[in-house]
């Protein structure tokens, strides 16, 4: 992989949560390419082991560390590990997070008749899972906080880092279908531009990304058929997509690298920005 944007972070220690996933694991290896030392954190130890593995064998220095960002312990351990190995944090990707079905609704508009058709194989609005709708609320916010709280701690001390966030298209119109998720992200966008202020005398900058359509583990089934084409939301999504296309991993690195460099983005700070192909521009007409 070749990284786009060619900056030194020799001598830095970065931590990805969610780093075993598609998106995350190519931040992670672009990181360690810029220089930094990388732990990647991940629910699963074996998916961060993955991907630590894949960048030692290509002659970065990284990590895999078990982390649930939903646990305050868990984050502590981690962090322990972290620091022992690499030192204090030095750039934070708050990468974790995803959806849950028990916080969608089956259909994109709510009609008379769907009233007294709820069951198993009808949601709406009335019937969603409030234990559902509060771990995708969890999962995203909470698995930002906690992380946040966790690493940037050594970053105060050290009077200066960075944070980048994991928003989402959601955040700035929402989506059908997915009131959960998109509320979570909405809330991502705002914690970020609250950081931004609290951490600003620290000298922490914290900004976000807000990918657009991404095909991952998570969303594929949603998106794709079996035989590669299209679902009728994919179809949907990309023709409102005006570069006709979904991202591609390595899309989101030439903004992560820009706003983890300091000469490059020093002064930007409580920024959300759409990597997105022009769908937020894009009024459907």
């Amino acid at each position: 992989m070749n990284v786009p944007l060619k900056i030194d972070l020799k001598g830095k220690t970065a931590v990805v949560t969610g780093g075993g996933g598609v998106l995350c694991s190519v931040m992670a290896k672009a990181l360690a390419q810029c220089g930094a030392k990388v732990a990647v954190l991940d629910l699963r130890i074996e998916n961060a082991q993955r991907v630590a593995d894949e960048i030692n064998a290509t002659g970065g220095c990284a990590i895999g560390v078990a982390a649930n960002v939903l646990e305050a312990e868990s984050l502590k351990e981690a962090e322990a590990v972290v620091n022992a190995k690499f030192g204090k944090c030095d750039i934070l990707i708050n990468g974790a997070g995803g959806n849950h079905p028990k916080g969608t609704t089956t259909k994109e508009y709510l009609e008379k008749a769907d009233l007294g058709e709820a069951g198993k194989d009808l949601t709406t609005f009335f019937e969603l899972d409030p234990a559902g709708v509060g771990f995708v609320f969890n999962l995203n916010f909470l698995g930002t906080l906690l992380p946040t709280q966790a690493f940037s701690r050594g970053m105060a001390e050290n009077n200066g880092g960075v944070i980048i966030n994991i928003s989402s298209m959601n955040a700035f119109t929402p989506l059908t279908k997915i009131p959960a998720y998109s509320g979570a992200k909405a809330a991502i966008s705002n914690f970020t531009q609250w950081l931004a202020v609290h951490m600003s005398k620290v000298n922490i900058r914290v900004n976000a990304i807000a990918p657009g359509f991404f095909v991952t583990g998570q969303n594929r089934a949603l998106l794709m058929n079996e035989d590669g084409s299209l679902t009728p939301r994919g179809k949907k999504i990309i023709d409102h997509t005006p570069m006709g296309k979904f991202g591609a991993p390595e899309d989101l690195l030439g903004t992560l690298l820009w706003l983890v460099d300091e000469n490059a983005a020093g002064f930007v700070n409580g920024v959300v920005i759409p990597v997105d192909g022009a769908f937020s521009a894009y009024s459907g007409v």
